[in-house]
């Protein structure tokens, strides 16, 4: 499948429906260190994603991704549509009209998003966050794409590489949001968000 905004928008409904796949999951994750709410608010706000997308997509693969951010932030509660909402809209940003997307394209619309969630929500590697997961997705996609991958072999690098990271939370201890007010009893917990950010990265990949 091409990275234009058809493929674009198909990964997006294969990121929904993983969403979907794992809300409870990811619900459960967050009641042990957060609001309990991570799973519900994301399937809620992907769901509406889908509506917008059944109703006109968008011709470029920049204006899907702003698509994805805008309906994020205004759909999903608590600090998830912010965080996820600006990692689409910097990604948006840094693909620009661009009709399709290489390998090189993708690592940077993923170093510009994760950058716009550390910028947000004030986060660094070993916070226990999504930026834990999101880290090692960027620089295993900077690698890939150094080595001529495609967009696919950088989505597939980013994938791994985040589901590592996001599995390299659990003996963490959590440093922001609502699972820093345990102190160490958010150990032995994988972050909700890092979990999330790399079944989202999995599904744009596969």
């Amino acid at each position: 499948m091409a990275c234009d905004a058809a493929g674009v928008a198909g990964g997006v409904r294969r990121v929904a429906g993983t969403v979907s796949e794992h809300k409870a999951e990811l619900t459960n994750l967050d009641r042990e260190i957060g609001d309990g709410d991570h799973g519900e608010n994301l399937a809620r706000g992907f769901g509406a994603v889908i509506g917008k997308l059944d109703a006109e997509t968008p011709d470029s693969p920049g204006g899907v991704l702003k698509l994805v951010a805008t309906t994020l932030i205004s759909t999903v509660g608590g600090a998830s549509g912010p965080l996820f909402g600006t990692a689409f809209l910097r990604a948006a940003t840094s693909v620009g009209d661009a009709g399709e997307l290489d390998g090189s394209a993708v690592a940077a619309a993923l170093e510009a998003a994760r950058d716009g969630v550390v910028a947000r929500g004030k986060a660094e590697p070993g916070d226990k966050t999504m930026v834990d997961a999101l880290t090692p997705a960027v620089d295993a996609a900077k690698a890939a794409a150094e080595g001529g991958g495609d967009a696919a072999a950088v989505l597939a690098a980013a994938a791994g590489a985040a589901e590592q990271g996001a599995a390299d939370t659990e003996p963490m201890q959590a440093h922001k949001g609502r699972a820093s007010y345990l102190g160490e009893r958010s150990i032995g917990h994988v972050d909700p968000g890092a979990r999330s950010t790399a079944y989202l990265l999995r599904a744009l990949a596969d």
